[in-house]
């Protein structure tokens, strides 16, 4: 009974409501970052054509005029002649010139090689008091050109009789690729942990027998690198050969090329064909080192 009054006296209980939510703003969408598969390859593919045609033309320029025949104006090497470079090779003495910057080339990459791993092995091994302002000098010995110290160079030269000797020119490059090359080395040696050699030590290896042993085939890449570069720097150079070798038949490849330019005309054919002689050891050096040179240039860019 009560219940039943209570149903008829008492309204019933309203439940309450939410105020109206706001409106919804839109939500905005994450942005995605750009992967590489999303970029069209056109943007990819038109720099890269770009680039390789400005790196290619000179090449094909050179390769057209030394391979088609005097006074013809083609752009295509056809028919094709060899007589500029027969003309360069025997009558210019390129022969000569090839065989005296290959000497040059060869001895400066040993020597730099061998000179600049007994540094950097001491500069990466061993502390002593100078060694920071050494580096520091090794550096600061970049910034300085060649030409200022062809008057110097003469005079030591001419003191010890080596003017017109390929030695001198050897020396030379050997000493101004030196600073470089010590800091790479330096860098390449510091990648390999100490505790190798310590471990070949405990063994009863002398330092030596350690180094050679466990450090030295590590320093390959880096060994090829330097090399490399001191073979590729010493083959182009023209100042130093230009300055210490008189005559002819002790001359290099760049002096021989700036042989073929006269006063009053250039011969282009023979010009060119002296060029792709040149360029040929350069590319065949690089063609079969790339993966070498790549390697060790990152290694030595870690720590140094």
């Amino acid at each position: 009974m009560t219940a039943a009054l209570a149903e008829q006296g008492t309204p019933a209980r309203v439940p309450a409501q939410d105020p109206p939510a706001p409106p919804a703003t839109p939500r905005r969408r994450p942005r995605r970052e750009r992967a590489f598969d999303d970029v069209p390859r056109w943007q990819i593919y038109l720099p890269l054509a770009l680039y390789l045609l400005f790196t290619l033309v000179p090449f094909y320029w050179m390769l057209l005029f030394a391979a088609r025949p005097a006074g013809s104006t083609s752009l295509v090497p056809w028919p094709m002649t060899t007589a500029h470079f027969e003309k360069v090779w025997n009558e210019r003495s390129f022969g000569i010139f090839f065989q005296n910057s290959m000497i040059v080339g060869v001895a400066t990459l040993v020597a730099t090689t061998a000179v600049a791993l007994a540094g950097g092995y001491a500069l990466a091994r061993f502390d002593f008091r100078i060694k920071n302002a050494f580096m520091l000098a090794l550096l600061c010995s970049q910034f300085i050109p060649g030409a200022l110290m062809l008057v110097p160079l003469f005079e030591i030269f001419r003191n010890l009789q080596m003017i017109n000797s390929l030695g001198s020119v050897v020396i030379a490059e050997t000493v101004f690729q030196l600073p470089l090359s010590m800091i790479l080395i330096s860098g390449f040696i510091k990648n390999v942990p100490v505790s190798l050699e310590e471990a070949a030590w405990v063994d009863g290896c002398s330092r030596m027998r350690a180094f050679r042993a466990v450090v030295l085939p590590l320093l390959r890449p880096g060994l090829v690198a330097v090399g490399s570069f001191a073979f590729v720097h010493s083959w182009n150079h023209f100042l130093f050969a230009l300055m210490f070798l008189s005559e002819q038949d002790k001359q290099t490849i760049p002096v021989g090329l700036n042989t073929l330019i006269g006063a009053d005309s250039v011969d282009l054919g023979a010009l060119a064909a002296g060029g792709v002689i040149a360029a040929v050891p350069v590319v065949i050096v690089f063609a079969f080192i790339q993966k070498w040179l790549i390697t060790g240039f990152s290694a030595g860019a870690v720590k140094g």
